[in-house]
């Protein structure tokens, strides 16, 4: 939560929240429970917890870790040394609230598990928590994020730069892929609440959200490009290898009709601004 965000935006935010990910993802640990671990009704709660608790610990440690400003005072301008006293005070008590409440956090975590009796009735099955944690990881912000950033530098040759429309289409694909054939299980097995629930939180938001939100605009950013060929291998060799956007290396790239060669990401931005050749300023 930000010092700026009112009552109302932390309510949908939260409400957001709910609907987006945790919702689909305790029905799908649910539909998991249900099929792998039958005599214990409470393992979707408990491994969804866990989870949540462990990724919350490794986002805050990163955080900490990668912090560069360790200064709790905030200033009223930033070419000023006046520090504002409303701003610095809230700025406290979210660092030590945040502190304290990992601190409790981790110590909970480790009673929790290293007490005999504290998790006697929990003992999932290590093909439930393969599945629910590849399920979580796919899902959740914080492990998405860190493997978008991944996907993003990696540049792969197919993608032509634009991993960033192509990455979170492939998420939400895996989400249907996964909850579509947990959902066809639960139907041989009868489990029609769970199936009907499923149909609605994990298949059709989620195919709308798809649709709506990754592959139309992925759609119009390709059709954008469709009209400029792909270059061959030669063509990139001749080019010395360099987009004259971002004077990178290219692997591949696309062919204009004044016969010059960009990145596709690189041509695809460019022509949000202007439909003129960057290099002669050809009409497109």
């Amino acid at each position: 939560m930000s010092v700026s965000q009112t009552p109302s935006q932390v309510f949908f935010h939260s409400i957001h929240f709910v609907h987006k990910i945790i919702s689909p993802q305790l029905v799908f640990f649910t539909m998991c429970e249900r099929l792998l671990m039958q005599q214990q009704k409470l393992t979707s709660l408990y491994t969804l917890m866990f989870f949540n608790v462990i990724i919350y610990c490794v986002a805050y440690v990163k955080e900490v870790v990668e912090r560069e400003d360790w200064t709790m005072y905030v200033n009223i301008a930033r070419t000023s040394n006046v520090r504002h006293l409303a701003l610095s005070t809230t700025k406290m008590v979210l660092e030590w609230t945040k502190a304290v409440t990992f601190i409790i956090t981790v110590v909970f975590l480790l009673l929790v598990m290293g007490l005999e009796k504290g998790l006697k009735d929990y003992s999932p099955t290590s093909g439930y928590l393969f599945l629910t944690g590849v399920y979580f990881l796919v899902t959740e912000k914080f492990s998405t994020k860190i493997a978008g950033s991944w996907f993003d530098n990696k540049k792969f040759e197919p993608f032509e730069g634009m991993e960033c429309l192509y990455w979170p289409t492939l998420l939400l694909a895996s989400h249907l892929t996964l909850s579509t054939l947990l959902t066809l299980l639960c139907v041989s097995t009868f489990n029609f609440r769970l199936v009907l629930l499923s149909s609605f939180t994990n298949l059709r938001v989620k195919y709308r959200e798809l649709r709506d939100d990754c592959i139309k605009p992925l759609q119009h950013e390709l059709a954008t490009l469709s009209p400029y060929r792909p270059a061959s291998r030669s063509e990139v060799r001749r080019h010395d290898d360099v987009c004259a956007v971002c004077l990178a290396p290219m692997s591949s790239a696309r062919v204009t009709p004044c016969y010059h060669l960009f990145h596709g990401d690189c041509l695809r931005r460019c022509l949000k601004e202007s439909n003129k050749c960057p290099i002669c300023q050809y009409h497109l």
